[in-house]
């Protein structure tokens, strides 16, 4: 009878432990919470965060606002609505104001911390309402406006109304992922009195014909408004056509409330200056690149002195800024920046100018804000999605706030990450990181997949993404190999600009290296290794399998650049091309570089499965190359599917079309795997 019971209660903790050791699933991905923000209020009391989640079934999803308290360390969802809030933010006496559909389309609202008090705050007729920054004595705000300047087809034609057709005389008639709707997002001053926004308004670019933010993606952190409520700084782009489409040149403009005047305060420097931030004492920082045309140059942190003189606080230091706060005593920045595979917290002592690495965790700090006594960031790694944390600026001791998906996690076994080192073809020391499934067992080989990344300048670092999931691809039964080949952040800035010029050399051989190198890995199957990747790293997968010989079993490219040439005939932002490949096709001396480096000149070495998808609203990366590569493979006579996304841009974002996409990803893998 004893052993009897004894047999029982073995196999209920069998049981019990096979049921908790569940794995990440697409399904269980796509109901994790996302958390945003994090930004501490005035008096360092409160830390203001929002939550996204998505309904599979509904295809959509929904941002919710929370609030922790730092006195009792408490998070409160302070709305409850069906309709998104979004551009969320401190207004004075600790009340939060934002943007709601909820009532007469995009309007502003306000409502106390504690989300009592919920007020209307606009009521805007015929605005296209797109952000906002509010002052900080709360007297006025500037908004985010679309303003038409340029006619449709129809309003030319208006006895045509059912016309649908485009007219183009110039360039950057699409950008990225939409086209060209004929507005432009301009910056408008409206009072405030009584609690109330005021309609009538101030157009800081009135009769010009061009963005008040850098598209398509500006947006608030573009612009900021001064203490004293005086000047209004604003990074554009003030190129239009041709010009938008060869350069990065934008420049930093100060608007003078009182004289409606406005200067342009970055003459000198010819690549991107952005991100106008100031502190509390009027001061104004900002990132700046030097090179016209290299989206991917060195970011630099920029000061503007009490004299108006520009100083480049980082000049003397190989590291690139991705994003900055300043300390409240205005004696420090905190940045973060990409280093050795990993997005990393800094300082900088204004005074002194060194600079001071806080945190060295093998993580991602994605988000920061600063009190006088904490700091406040997001952070991730490729087994963990976003969540907040605080640390104490004294002892740097850091502790967790925000537990978003601690009940979607539970029981949930998450991969193992591995930091490696290997050495390249030509002498150099490259970060590879190994990512192994759950549970994995010592002696058994598993397929595994080389991670090719995009950009081509953004490092894989510990990021965790919602398509790209390296723990995903782990959990389910695979080993992940992601190489921080040539050409990415983090490593220094050589290591950075190997790439360009590049495509299909030396960062080909890193991938190979990196992928013979893994194949002496006893849990690796070398005869089961696949390789897949996105954007440049679809391109890498292309190229790949023009020049393996032999190393891969199977391929999958989503939008990624078949042939260097047409690719060049229609994207839209040719300063990025210019810059990597040096110009156009037919000029003499670019000839050599795009036969060189187009994949299309290798399809006559495939002779491996391959898996090509395509957005259709993907303007980067036009849906003709994904195309051309299934044609290619096709004709090739190769096993070889084509899923084709045709609402979906360079990234998939809609619930239900990126299950589709894991679905078949896993599938693909799965049949040519095995």
């Amino acid at each position: 009878m004893v052993m009897k019971q004894l047999f029982i209660l073995i196999c209920l903790v069998s049981m019990t432990s096979t049921f908790a050791q569940q794995t990440l699933t697409p399904e269980l991905l796509w109901k994790l919470n996302r958390v945003a923000g994090g930004t501490v209020s005035s008096d360092g009391n409160y830390v203001l965060y929002t939550q996204r989640s998505f309904d599979i079934t509904e295809n959509k999803g929904n941002t919710e606002i929370f609030v922790y308290n730092v006195k009792d360390g408490q998070s409160t969802q302070i709305t409850t609505t069906s309709l998104s809030e979004n551009e969320v933010q401190w207004g004075t006496g600790n009340s939060i104001w934002f943007i709601s559909n909820e009532n007469e389309g995009a309007q502003i609202w306000s409502m106390s911390v504690d989300g009592s008090n919920k007020t209307q705050r606009s009521h805007f007729k015929d605005v296209e309402l797109e952000g906002f920054k509010l002052a900080a004595d709360g007297t006025f705000l500037v908004a985010i406006e679309a303003v038409k300047v340029v006619k449709t087809v129809n309003e030319k034609y208006p006895d045509l109304a059912k016309a649908n057709v485009r007219i183009e005389d110039d360039l950057m008639y699409r950008h990225w992922d939409h086209f060209d709707d004929g507005k432009k997002r301009q910056l408008f001053i409206h009072k405030i009195e009584g609690g109330a926004i005021q309609n009538e308004s101030k157009n800081l670019l009135e009769g010009e014909v061009f963005d008040g933010c850098i598209p398509p993606f500006g947006g608030g952190d573009h612009f900021d408004i001064c203490p004293e409520g005086k000047t209004i700084i604003y990074a554009s782009k003030k190129k239009s056509g041709k010009d938008f489409a060869t350069s990065t040149n934008s420049d930093l403009y100060a608007y003078t409330i009182a004289s409606g005047t406005t200067k342009n305060l970055t003459v000198g420097n010819l690549g991107y200056d952005n991100n106008p931030q100031f502190s509390s004492n009027g001061l104004v920082a900002w990132t700046a690149m030097e090179h016209d045309g290299f989206e991917a140059d060195k970011n630099d942190l920029m000061i503007r002195d009490e004299n108006g003189k520009n100083i480049n606080l980082t000049k003397n230091f190989d590291i690139t800024v991705s994003s900055f706060r300043w300390h409240p005593d205005n004696q420090s920045i905190y940045f973060i920046s990409p280093t050795a595979g990993t997005e990393q917290i800094f300082v900088i002592d204004i005074k002194s100018q060194k600079i001071k690495q806080i945190t060295s965790e093998k993580v991602d700090y994605v988000s920061l804000s600063l009190s006088s006594k904490y700091l406040y960031a997001g952070k991730q790694s490729m087994i963990a999605p976003t969540d907040l944390v605080s640390i104490d600026l004294k002892n740097n001791v850091e502790k967790q706030i925000t537990f978003a998906n601690k009940e979607q996690l539970k029981g949930i076994v998450m991969p193992k990450v591995e930091e490696t080192w290997v050495t390249t073809t030509d002498g150099k020391q490259m970060l590879v990181w190994m990512i192994y499934p759950p549970n994995m067992k010592k002696e058994q080989k598993y397929p595994s997949l080389l991670y090719c990344q995009g950009g081509p300048q953004s490092m894989v670092s510990q990021f965790f993404s919602y398509r790209w999931n390296l723990a995903l691809m782990a959990s389910q039964g695979y080993i992940v190999i992601a190489p921080n080949r040539r050409g990415l952040p983090g490593f220094g800035q050589e290591w950075n600009d190997a790439i360009s010029k590049d495509w299909g050399g030396q960062a080909m051989k890193d991938y190979l290296t990196a992928t013979d190198e893994a194949a002496k890995n006893p849990n690796v199957d070398k005869d089961r290794i696949g390789a897949v990747g996105a954007s440049y790293g679809g391109y890498s997968v292309f190229m790949l399998a023009g020049i393996h010989e032999n190393r891969f079993k199977t391929f999958i490219s989503h939008c990624g650049l078949f042939n260097l040439e047409s690719w060049y005939g229609t994207t839209e932002e040719l300063f990025f091309a210019n810059w990597d490949h040096g110009g156009p096709y037919w000029e003499e001396k670019n000839k050599e570089n795009y036969a060189k480096n187009s994949p299309h000149k290798y399809v006559a070495n495939w002779n491996t499965p391959i898996m090509v998808i395509q957005g259709g609203m993907d303007f980067r990366v036009p849906e003709a190359e994904g195309m051309q590569a299934f044609q290619a493979a096709q004709l090739k006579g190769l096993k070889s599917r084509y899923l084709y996304l045709p609402e979906e841009s360079h990234w998939v974002t809609s619930p239900q079309n990126s299950l589709v996409w894991q679905r078949e990803f896993f599938t693909w893998l799965g049949e040519t795997l095995k």
